[in-house]
């Protein structure tokens, strides 16, 4: 073993250390915390149908779908983009709101990125946005082949939705009726909210990790999970706006982000850095757009969303206050009443409604 990788290894055991110092703290701090989720069955939601469909590349993306709950004909799909490092389970709240609801009845359509969930894995040079935009094609064109759609795109998911609108702008012309980017960014990630270097292959840290991960990816991972609390704090500090999450909360991310792998996340670093796609925005000027981000977002601050409405003047700007990164999760009812507000706005029709839509905001 080398010197380099030596010294990676001794201080990211070092930092598992610290982890280790500071757990009983923490583990004391959830036992004060009320856990409205208490006997919430995350991940355990049954879809209706499975299947996989396959990427341009060869990539095998895992889709499933579900009908409303009483067995109607659904009027409208619902498709659900989920964003970097957790997978379709994320949507945990909103699948179930969307199933009950009978005016309109909808569809559901979700599925894991690539190198997410259950999803196939990807190449580095395929990691990309662009290909995520060609991969949710993919999923429209296998599963929802015909009929009015709503795509709603959480972080990542909302840039392969704006990637999509780059590509094929006559779809969102057509068919897509309504878009939601939620908790999101159109470009300039580095200059408010993640910090540039950060989000740069060329940053040491990124370098020595995704090396790392190739060499001996079952330290990477064993360290990850050992380091155990530091990770935990660290995960609600970056995703959740309040201090008094819900710790099956906190549980329910954690266990998404564990199943990730550290070499994944470096696959898509380049690509949240570079992504720029203001310019694509006007591809959803047929549609009914709701841009929607919390005001405690540590990951794509709410000037964000601002930017994005600027230049979408027919959206509908929803600021949540109090919410981080994981606005979805942390505030689902207030995220799920606009996005049924949406949706009705969808299934009555396109078009007409926009401005009065826009004023309502």
């Amino acid at each position: 073993m080398n010197g380099r990788v030596a010294g990676l290894i001794g201080g990211v055991l070092g930092v598992v250390a610290t982890g280790a110092a500071i757990g009983a703290a923490v583990r004391s701090r959830r036992r004060d915390i009320e856990d409205l989720y208490a006997d919430e069955p995350f991940g355990l939601l049954k879809p209706t149908r499975t299947c996989t469909v396959a990427a341009d590349d060869g990539v095998p993306l895992s889709v499933e779908e579900i009908d409303p709950d009483d067995g109607g004909t659904p009027e409208i799909t619902v498709v659900l983009v989920h964003g970097f490092a957790v997978n379709r389970l994320c949507w945990h709240f909103q699948r179930r709101m969307f199933a009950e609801q009978t005016q309109p009845r909808v569809r559901q359509v979700l599925y894991d990125q690539r190198s997410h969930g259950r999803s196939g894995r990807a190449s580095e040079e395929s990691s990309t946005i662009e290909q995520l935009g060609r991969d949710l094609d993919a999923v429209l064109r296998a599963v929802v082949p015909k009929g009015p759609i709503v795509l709603v795109g959480h972080s990542m998911g909302a840039m392969t939705i704006m990637a999509l609108a780059e590509q094929k702008p006559e779809l969102f012309a057509d068919r897509v009726r309504g878009v939601a980017l939620v908790g999101t960014s159109a470009g300039e990630i580095g200059s408010s909210g993640l910090p540039r270097p950060i989000l740069s292959r060329y940053n040491p840290l990124t370098r020595s990790v995704g090396t790392l991960a190739d060499w001996q990816p079952g330290l990477v991972e064993l360290v990850r999970a050992a380091g155990g609390q530091l990770t935990r704090r660290a995960v609600r500090l970056l995703a959740f706006g309040s201090r008094s999450v819900s710790p099956r909360l906190v549980d329910f991310l954690m266990d998404m982000l564990d199943v990730t792998p550290v070499r994944v996340l470096a696959d898509f670093i380049e690509t949240l850095g570079s992504h720029n796609r203001y310019a694509a925005l006007a591809g959803l000027q047929h549609c009914y757009v709701l841009v929607l981000s919390g005001d405690r977002d540590r990951m794509t601050p709410f000037s964000h969303a601002e930017r994005m409405a600027a230049e979408l003047p027919d959206a509908k700007l929803v600021r949540v206050r109090g919410a981080g990164h994981m606005v979805i999760m942390e505030q689902p009812d207030v995220v799920n009443i606009s996005l049924m507000d949406l949706v009705r706005q969808c299934a009555s029709g396109r078009g007409a409604g926009r401005r009065w839509w826009r004023r309502r905001a």
